[in-house]
């Protein structure tokens, strides 16, 4: 500890930490404990599960949130025009033929289609996005509370404070995915045909600005997820494996749509919503990947902010195992009035649907990392 009378120097960056710590460790060696310590997070806490259940909400906004953006478009006929109207519409029931029957879509699709359109049902634009909000702030809570359970920082948020900020991580991700999913489906020619003059410029900075959305908006979720904050950057690392196995993830997961889902298939009707819930599900999975790839480099290297969250959480657990009577059993897995070295002992997390995940008193990867002796720099 410093003196009192002393200048407080600003510790020393993650980087050049981890040079003076890991000098004599491999570079393998160090990869290999850092892929080690995320394998077993993502094992412990049921990543595929939780995937499966953002999944699962995400499809669930996606109907509400269509007719929602369609009754919108009923009252701004005058701007677009009549011929755009239809045309949207004609796609709108061309994708309602893969999933409805011919019947349905006449007697189902097409009469809804027409009372939004040109009835302007406000009560149909308010209902919508409504139920989407709900469900699509559900599956984004999904994400920022594994994120906080991965950290070990489990109840340092309140339940209300967690699903506002959940909703408001939803609406960004509707302004980002609004902007970036229509230029990673249409490409850069779609944007020079709308500015000629400027396509060489177009051309060479399209990709990189895509990129530099994408990898920004997954830093600020995880950065926000995590209750006490650390300085922004050291959340890249992460969003840059999510998004690698993101790209991966969608590339793989076409050719196997492409070999099961199109054309015929056992599936009928339901290959369009199957094959929605798939990408979704590749898309979770790997945004909780990215998490618990910054949550080990945090075990491996913490910040002074999260280190001390953990320790005042593993103080709460030893007060709540001494105050236990003597004659009563803990609970399976609680630890027993012993904090983990380092003071970064998991809480018991649970998310809204059930327990999710238990920290097993273990430092990532089975106990194997070595020594840190040391603790990252944070802004605040």
């Amino acid at each position: 500890m410093q003196p009192a009378n002393e200048p407080t120097e600003r510790p020393a960056g993650r980087l050049i930490k981890a040079r003076a710590l890991y000098r004599n460790v491999s570079k393998r060696r160090l990869a290999w404990l850092l892929l080690k310590d995320t394998v077993h997070s993502c094992m412990t806490y049921r990543v595929t599960g939780l995937a499966a259940e953002a999944a699962f909400w995400s499809l669930l906004s996606l109907p509400p949130l269509i007719l929602g953006l369609l009754g919108v478009l009923g009252y701004t006929q005058a701007w677009i025009g009549h011929d755009t109207l239809n045309g949207v519409r004609q796609q709108i029931l061309s994708a309602a033929g893969t999933v409805l029957s011919g019947r349905g879509v006449n007697e189902i699709a097409k009469p809804l289609l027409h009372d939004v359109f040109t009835g302007r049902r406000p009560d149909v634009i308010s209902i919508g996005f409504a139920i989407a909000l709900w469900s699509g702030s559900r599956a984004m809570n999904v994400f920022v509370d594994t994120i906080t359970i991965m950290y070990g920082l489990d109840g340092r948020r309140g339940i209300v404070r967690t699903r506002l900020l959940s909703f408001v991580l939803y609406l960004a991700a509707l302004l980002v995915g609004a902007v970036t999913l229509p230029l990673m489906v249409a490409g850069p020619d779609a944007v020079v045909s709308w500015v000629p003059a400027s396509e060489h410029i177009i051309r060479a900075l399209y990709w990189p600005v895509v990129l530099i959305l994408s990898v920004a908006f997954l830093t600020t979720l995880y950065h926000a997820s995590v209750p006490v904050r650390s300085p922004w950057p050291e959340d890249i690392p992460g969003a840059v494996v999510a998004l690698g196995m993101w790209v991966l993830g969608s590339f793989l997961l076409r050719l196997y749509l492409t070999s099961t889902v199109e054309g015929p298939t056992i599936y009928g009707s339901l290959a369009a919503p199957v094959a929605v819930l798939l990408w979704i599900g590749v898309s979770a999975f790997a945004v909780l990947v990215g998490a618990a790839m910054n949550a080990s480099l945090d075990r491996v290297w913490p910040s002074v902010a999260t280190a001390a969250a953990r320790e005042e959480a593993a103080r709460r657990l030893e007060a709540r195992a001494a105050a236990k009577p003597a004659g009563e059993a803990a609970e399976p897995g609680e630890p027993k009035g012993t904090a983990e070295p380092k003071g970064t002992a998991e809480p018991k997390g649970k998310g809204d649907d059930g327990e999710r995940g238990r920290g097993d008193g273990r430092d990532g990867a089975g106990g194997e990392r070595p020594d840190t002796g040391g603790e990252r720099g944070s802004d605040d």
